[in-house]
C-alpha cells in the first residue's frame, strides 16, 4: 500500500508539472522572441530621420555607423535608384549601406508592400523595416537579429522550470511516502499484535495511533485482548473454584476414613483420600498460578438468593460431621429472609470453604458458630470457632489473594477458600475480615452489601460503624453470659 500510494502521487504530480511547465516554457520563448524583434524595430527607427533628410552615401554611412547595430555590422540601408525601375513595380537597388543578409526578393517585397517583415537568414533573422524618403520612394532598413538573442533566457527558464518540476515530484513522493508509513506502520503493528496474541502473549496491546480508522481498529483489538484475558481468567478461576468445591466431600471422606479404625483396608482408604486431596490441591494451585490477575469474577446479571435459607441448608449438611466429631454448633439470625445479590452456588461455595476450614484446621470437639446480622443496607455473616486461631490474619488474607500455598499455621492450604469468600463479598461492595472470636479462636466476618454500595469501604461507612457497634455489643454480652450447651445443629 505504501508503494502504491507513492506511485499514484508520482504519476499525478508528473502530469501536473507537464501540464503547466510545457505551456509556460513556450510562452517564455515567445516573449523572448518578441522582445528581440521589438529591440530591432527600435534600432531601425533610429536611422529613419537621416533617411528623411538625405540619401547621400557618405551621410548615410556616417549615420549607420553612429548607431550601435551599425557599428556591430547588424544594420543595413537599401535605397532605390529614383531613375530606374523594373517591371512589376519593383525599383532596382541603386544604393545599399552595410552588410546585406536578406535576399533581394524579400527586400523588394517589403518595399512594394510597405509593411515590415522578418526573414530567416544565416545565423538568425533579418528585420526589414520600410521607411519613406523625401523623394517619395521607399527605403528598406535591415536589422540583423542573431538567433541567440531571439532565444535569450529561454534555456535558463526551461532549466528553472525543470528544476521546479523535479522538486515538486520529489517533494510529493516524500510526502506520499511519509503518509504511506503513517498508514502502513499501524497496520503492521496491528498484524504483529494479532500474531503475538495468537501465539499466547496475552499482554500484547497495540498503540492507538495513526489514522482514525486504524485507531478504531487498535481500540477494538485492545478491547478484544482484554476480553480474551478476562475470559481465560474466568475459566481458570472456575476450574480452581470447582476443584475447591471437591474439598467439601473430601473432608467428609477423610473424617469417615479416620473413623474406620486400623487395618489394611482402612489404611488404603486413608491413603487414597490423602492422594485425592493432594491431586485436588495440585489442580487448584496450578489453575491459580496460571490465571492472570484480574479484578475478580464478574457478577451474574440478576443473581440473588436467600442468605438465611442457604446458611440453614449448609449447616444441615455440616451438622452431621459436627455430631460425629462431638462439636458444639450454634446458629443464630437465620429466622427471617435476607435477600442478597449473590448467586446461590457462589454463596454455598463460600460457606463450605469457611466451614471446611473449621473442620480441617481445628481439633475434633472444637465448637463453632454462625451468626447473621441484617440491616437495610448490608448483611454480616460471622463464622467463629473455639480453636487455636490464626497467628497472622493479614498473611492469610494476602495468601488468599495472591495464591501462595504455604503460610504459618495453615500448612497444606491453597488459600483459595478465603479468596472465594473475598470475591463473593467484594462482588456486592463488601469485604472480608479475620479477627479473634468470642469463643477464643478465629472469627471470619463477611460483609455483604445488599445494594452494591453498602460496603464499609463505600458510601455506607457510617452505617457500617453503627452495625459494627451493635455486633460488638452483642458479642460482648455473649462473652459475659454462660454458654448454654446445645446439641449439634441446634439453632438459637
Amino acid at each position: 500500500m505504501r508503494w502504491a500510494l507513492v506511485k499514484v502521487c508520482l504519476a499525478v504530480t508528473a502530469m501536473v508539472v507537464i501540464a503547466f511547465a510545457v505551456p509556460l516554457g513556450l510562452v517564455i520563448r515567445e516573449m523572448a522572441s518578441d522582445r528581440a524583434f521589438s529591440d530591432a524595430e527600435r534600432q531601425a527607427a533610429t536611422i529613419a530621420p537621416a533617411l528623411s533628410i538625405t540619401t547621400d552615401r557618405e551621410e548615410l554611412t556616417r549615420a549607420v555607423l553612429s548607431t550601435e547595430p551599425g557599428d556591430r555590422g547588424r544594420l543595413a540601408v537599401h535605397v532605390p535608384d529614383p531613375g530606374k525601375s523594373v517591371d512589376g513595380g519593383s525599383a532596382a537597388e541603386a544604393l545599399h549601406i552595410g552588410t546585406r543578409r536578406a535576399p533581394a526578393k524579400d527586400i523588394a517585397t517589403v518595399r512594394k508592400a510597405g509593411r515590415a517583415s522578418i526573414t530567416e537568414v544565416t545565423g538568425g533573422f533579418a528585420l526589414l523595416q520600410p521607411t519613406a524618403l523625401s523623394t517619395g520612394d521607399i527605403a528598406v532598413v535591415e536589422v540583423f537579429v542573431p538567433e541567440g538573442e531571439v532565444s535569450n533566457g529561454v534555456a535558463t527558464a526551461w532549466l528553472i522550470l525543470a528544476g521546479v518540476g523535479v522538486a515538486l515530484i520529489v517533494g510529493s513522493v516524500a510526502v506520499a511516502d511519509r503518509l504511506g508509513i503513517r498508514m502502513v506502520q499501524p497496520a503492521q503493528r496491528l498484524a504483529a499484535a494479532a500474531h503475538d496474541l495468537g501465539e499466547g502473549q496475552l499482554a500484547t496491546r497495540v498503540p492507538e495511533e495513526g489514522p482514525t480508522e486504524l485507531r478504531s481498529a487498535a481500540v477494538a483489538f485492545n478491547s478484544m485482548a482484554d476480553q480474551v484475558v478476562q475470559l481465560l481468567a474466568n475459566e481458570r478461576e472456575l476450574a480452581a473454584d470447582l476443584s475447591h468445591r471437591l474439598r467439601t466431600p473430601l473432608t467428609v471422606l477423610r473424617l469417615n476414613a479416620a473413623s474406620l479404625g486400623e487395618g489394611p483396608a482402612a489404611d488404603q482408604t486413608r491413603a487414597a483420600v490423602e492422594q485425592l486431596e493432594h491431586e485436588v490441591d495440585t489442580i487448584i494451585r496450578t489453575a491459580r498460578e496460571q490465571r492472570p490477575q484480574t479484578q475478580g469474577a464478574q457478577k451474574g446479571a440478576g443473581a440473588g438468593c436467600d442468605l438465611s435459607e442457604v446458611i440453614r441448608e449448609r449447616m444441615g449438611f455440616w451438622s452431621a460431621l459436627a455430631e460425629d466429631e462431638g462439636r458444639e454448633v450454634r446458629l443464630a439470625g437465620v429466622n427471617r429472609t435476607v435477600r442478597i445479590p449473590v448467586a446461590r452456588p457462589e454463596l454455598a461455595a463460600a460457606l463450605d470453604a469457611l466451614l471446611g476450614n473449621v473442620f480441617r484446621h481445628t481439633p475434633e470437639g472444637t465448637a463453632f458458630a454462625v451468626d447473621v446480622h441484617h440491616s437495610g443496607e448490608a448483611a454480616i455473616v460471622l463464622v467463629s470457632d473455639a480453636g487455636p486461631g490464626i497467628d497472622d490474619p493479614e498473611a492469610a488474607l494476602a495468601r488468599g489473594a495472591s495464591g501462595r500455598s504455604r503460610a504459618k499455621g495453615t500448612v497444606g492450604s491453597t488459600g483459595l477458600g478465603l479468596d472465594i469468600v473475598r470475591r463473593v463479598a467484594e462482588s456486592t461492595g463488601g469485604d472480608l475480615r479475620i479477627g479473634r472470636s468470642v469463643l477464643g479462636g478465629t472469627e471470619v466476618r463477611i460483609w455483604i452489601g445488599l445494594n452494591g454500595g453498602g460496603g464499609p469501604e463505600r458510601g455506607g461507612r457510617g452505617h457500617g460503624r453503627r452495625v459494627g457497634r451493635r455486633v460488638g455489643r452483642q458479642r460482648r454480652r455473649e462473652r459475659n453470659e454462660p454458654r448454654t450447651a446445645a446439641g449439634p445443629g441446634a439453632q438459637h
